[in-house]
């Protein structure tokens, strides 16, 4: 049996690979392996007697906050979520319907001792997914994700839970007030206002169709909202930063300055300027750095960034006079690189971004305001922001139905990468990476010219598909 953790959570197929007993059954060990070695024990109901929470609970066990996005699937993970939660001796903060960096922001701000956020991101409506957070509202590290892996195996294997009874049992509470808290605290954070501009919102129908369109009327944009009518079904439906043809087409229908596009988690945020025009992950990094760069807020004056990012976004930053540390792909590692070294911006080309000062995780509505908020305070177009920086040739394909574990052992995809690299030369690149939330692989080819890369990375997932299929 593989690692149930991938590079967010858990992630599969409700009710068929994510199932009630399994989400149950991992909300337990969560919190007996996050309440380990820190004082607090989810067993013992007297542990903080009298500590107090702003409107909370009276303090005498740990808390979780739990939130979800709108999948139909995700009221009954919630209950088993919640149900497991409660039963481990944790009271329980339901926050409902709230993006994930809503849910790792109540986790902080609330002094909660975990968080548990029910999404599957930016995946189709079937799948679902479980993200926990430590206290502080930060994602796990591997370790603690192995270790709370290895709590439920032995569960599940037979091993007896430790279970409080009577008094000491968790205690479950509606949080309503999560919304406001959230978006006051995301225009709170802005440098300036965005009175003038107007701003196209696609929610892909997701966890963020209440709060984007609403934080981004509160900073003073006129708001026009697409993809905000979700029916549990619908997430991620041809909307969103996965379908950026509609956000395009409603920004030149209703005239607007600019539009954004979140997932179905509202953890990314993709643009596009006055013309239609896609301004991805890469180019909003590079507008926001420039920018933080001008306030002095950027420290160490360095991005981080993934190995997936364009080589154009890494000149742009040379040309600035920039530092840029790549890491491997997956936001929760660039988020461990900035912790560790002190950063203060980092994120992904797929529209994943970190401001660290404001947010422990990426935060779409958060990078779309502050992007906003670039155009508004400079008086330029979106598009002129975005040139500062040339995206390459880049090609994406994605290869499914492969044995993914052997991206890295295969002799013919060794051999067939080295052959494309050799063929590009100094002027491109290849990259093969298994997906973390996905059973395929994902081949990407950079080129000084696109019909090149094109011919690489077809080759490429020819050479997938054979070795792998």
């Amino acid at each position: 049996m593989g690692r149930l953790f991938g590079t967010d959570g858990v992630r599969g197929v409700a009710n068929a690979d994510l199932t009630a007993e399994l989400a149950l059954g991992l909300s337990v060990a969560a919190a007996h392996v996050l309440m380990e070695g820190s004082g607090r024990s989810p067993v013992d109901p007297g542990w903080r007697s009298g500590d107090g929470r702003e409107g909370t609970f009276a303090g005498h066990r740990p808390v979780a906050v739990v939130g979800r996005d709108p999948r139909a699937s995700g009221e009954f993970l919630e209950a088993a979520v919640v149900a497991g939660l409660a039963s481990a001796g944790v009271d329980v903060l339901r926050v409902g319907v709230l993006p994930t960096p809503a849910v790792a922001y109540l986790t902080a701000s609330l002094d909660a001792d975990l968080g548990v956020m029910l999404s599957a991101s930016h995946n189709p409506m079937p799948d679902n997914g479980i993200k926990f957070f430590a206290r502080g509202g930060h994602k796990l590290a591997d370790e603690l994700e192995d270790r709370i892996e290895r709590t439920y195996r032995a569960h599940a294997s037979g091993e007896p839970w430790e279970r409080p009874t009577g008094a000491g049992v968790g205690r479950v509470k509606d949080y309503d007030e999560g919304f406001d808290k959230y978006v006051a605290h995301l225009v709170g954070v802005l440098p300036n206002r965005l009175d003038g501009l107007k701003v196209v919102i696609d929610a892909a129908h997701g966890a963020a169709a209440g709060v984007s369109p609403e934080a981004f009327r509160r900073a003073g944009a006129d708001v026009v909202t697409i993809g905000a009518d979700p029916d549990g079904l619908n997430i991620n439906d041809n909307c969103g930063s996965t379908h950026i043809s509609g956000l395009r087409a409603a920004v030149l229908e209703h005239g607007a300055d600019l539009g954004v596009a979140h997932d179905g988690d509202a953890d990314r945020c993709l643009a596009v300027d006055a013309a239609g025009v896609e301004v991805d992950g890469d180019q909003i990094l590079t507008v926001l750095a420039l920018g933080m760069h001008e306030a002095g807020t950027l420290r160490k004056d360095t991005v981080v960034a993934t190995v997936m990012s364009n080589l154009g976004f890494k000149l742009a930053m040379e040309r600035a006079g920039l530092s840029l540390v790549q890491t491997a792909v997956g936001d929760r590692y660039v988020l461990e690189n900035m912790k560790a070294n002190g950063y203060a911006l980092g994120g992904e080309q797929s529209g994943h971004v970190i401001v660290l000062d404001h947010a422990t995780t990426g935060d779409g509505t958060l990078t779309g305001l502050m992007l906003a908020a670039r155009v508004a305070a400079t008086g330029r177009p979106l598009a002129e922001l975005a040139a500062a920086m040339e995206r390459l040739p880049q090609v994406l394909i994605n290869v499914p139905d492969v044995d993914k574990s052997r991206v890295a052992t295969s002799s013919e995809l060794s051999t067939a990468v080295a052959d494309a690299e050799r063929e590009l030369g100094a002027t491109g690149r290849v990259l093969l990476r298994p997906s973390g939330t996905e059973p395929l692989v994902r081949v990407m080819v950079e080129a000084a010219d696109i019909e090149q890369a094109r011919t690489v990375a077809g080759r490429l997932a020819d050479a997938v598909k054979s070795a792998l299929g």
